[in-house]
């Protein structure tokens, strides 16, 4: 399967849309929105859709640990992750299951011509990987009980 396919699938059964906060924003309302959508990353947009930054709750603990309570006055900007990997929506999901584990993180905005598209998770990718399991498991059950 392909990341397109995977992004289509994710809008069908919950929206798909990819949260998004500026960067003059606080880590509190970045705190807020997070909880407020059940995410656990928030994209930060540029000028015409291009991808300025990625908050993850990752990097939320990691101001607070460095600053403590103060930590939720700073502005997003400020904490974001700004060399964020992304991947295309022609990527094939075993791909960036291979990127996420690897590097160690856990969403992958999805590009298209510089322009961001959606946002990939690695429990989309896990559940993607489960579903396509089971159905190959249900296939050879199938086989075996007719063969």
């Amino acid at each position: 399967m392909i990341v397109k396919e995977l992004l289509a699938a994710k809008t069908r059964n919950s929206g798909g849309d990819v949260v998004c906060i500026e960067p003059t924003a606080d880590l509190a309302a970045a705190a807020a929105l997070l909880s407020k959508h059940g995410v656990g990353a928030v994209v930060i947009r540029g000028a015409g859709d291009r991808l300025a930054g990625i908050l993850s709750e990752r990097d939320i603990v990691r101001a607070l640990s460095q600053h403590g309570v103060k930590a939720l006055t700073i502005p997003v900007g400020q904490v974001m992750t700004r060399d964020v990997a992304t991947c295309t929506e022609d990527d094939t999901c075993a791909a960036i299951m291979e990127q996420m584990t690897t590097r160690k993180f856990r969403h992958l905005p999805v590009m298209r011509g510089g322009r961001l598209v959606g946002l990939i998770s690695i429990g989309d990718v896990v559940k993607q990987r489960v579903e396509e399991i089971e159905r190959e498991s249900e296939a050879m059950r199938d086989y075996i009980r007719t063969a």
